[in-house]
C-alpha cells in the first residue's frame, strides 16, 4: 500500500513513520511511505505557500495553487489515478479537517484496502477551499480538538491503516484482538515478572487452561468497555441481544 502525504513539513512525517512496526514494514516493501513538501510546488519566490485569507481575518491560509500542483504531480505517478473521477477504489485524497467524518477503526479497516492513499495536511488557519474541491479530498478528523497542522493526524491514520494492511503485523491475529474489535475494549496484559510491588499476575493466565482464559479476557473486555466507553458498550449489547458471549461483530469504533 502507497501513503502520499502532503505537508508543509516533511520531516515530521517521515521522523514519526519511520520507525517501529511501520518502519520495518516500509523496509521490508509491505508499504511505501511519502511526505511530498507542498512548497516545492509554489510558484512564489522563496517557496510561499501561504497568503492573507480574502474577506479578512486572523492568521494565512494555504495557497490552492501549490496544493493542487503538489496533488497533481502525485496523482501524475498513479497509472490509474484517472479512476478518482471515475468513482474508482484504488486511489483515494483525505483532508484533515475538524469539520470532517470522525476516523475510527471501521475506516481504518476500509481504506486499508486502497492501493494509493493521498493525505493532505493544512497548517495556519486552514486551505483554500478550491484545491480541496479540485482534489475531491475528503476531510477527516481525528478528535474534537484544533492543531497545529495535520501532520500529526496524518501520522495517526497512517499507523491505523497500516495496521490493517497484510504482512504489516507480524501476528496476523493481533490487528483483530486489539480494542475496539467487536466494540469491545481490549482484556489487560500481563508479562514477566509474575509477581511486582505486591502486584501480582492474575491466576487464571498461568492455569494453562485455554478456554477459561479467553472467557476471563471475555469479561475483562466487557467490564473495562461498560466501565470506561459506556456507548461502545451500548452498541455492544445491541449487537449481541445483551449476551455478553455473544459471537463479536466486524471491528468498529
Amino acid at each position: 500500500m502507497n501513503f502520499h502525504i502532503l505537508t508543509l513539513f516533511p520531516e515530521m512525517v517521515e521522523a514519526g513513520l519511520n520507525t517501529s512496526i511501520i518502519g520495518r514494514a516500509v523496509k521490508n516493501g509491505i508499504l511505501n511511505i511519502e511526505a511530498v513538501n507542498i512548497r516545492d510546488f509554489s510558484a512564489e519566490p522563496h517557496g510561499q505557500a501561504d497568503d492573507y485569507p480574502y474577506g479578512g481575518g486572523a492568521g494565512m491560509v494555504m495557497q490552492v495553487q501549490p496544493v493542487y500542483d503538489c496533488w497533481q504531480n502525485v496523482i501524475s505517478g498513479i497509472a490509474d489515478g484517472g479512476n478518482i473521477a471515475d468513482g474508482g477504489n484504488n486511489v483515494r485524497t483525505l483532508y484533515m479537517s475538524a469539520a470532517g467524518r470522525p476516523f475510527d477503526q471501521q475506516m481504518a479497516k476500509e481504506l486499508a484496502g486502497v492501493r494509493d492513499l493521498i493525505i493532505i495536511c493544512g497548517h495556519y488557519e486552514g486551505i483554500d477551499e478550491r484545491a480541496l474541491t479540485l482534489t475531491g479530498a475528503e476531510p477527516v478528523t481525528v478528535g474534537d480538538y484544533v492543531l497545529t497542522g495535520g501532520e500529526l493526524p496524518a501520522m495517526v491514520i497512517t499507523d491505523a491503516v497500516s495496521r490493517m494492511v497484510p504482512g504489516v503485523l507480524t501476528n496476523s491475529a493481533s490487528g483483530e484482538e486489539e480494542s475496539f474489535s467487536g466494540d469491545l475494549l481490549e482484556y489487560p496484559q500481563y508479562t514477566r515478572p509474575r509477581e511486582f510491588m505486591g502486584l501480582a499476575v492474575p491466576d487464571i493466565l498461568l492455569s494453562g487452561h485455554h478456554a477459561n482464559i479467553e472467557k476471563w479476557r471475555m469479561q475483562q473486555r466487557i467490564e473495562r468497555t461498560k466501565t470506561a466507553r459506556p456507548d461502545l458498550f451500548e452498541k455492544y449489547m445491541k449487537q449481541t441481544g445483551g449476551s455478553s458471549f455473544s459471537g463479536q461483530s466486524d471491528t468498529h469504533n
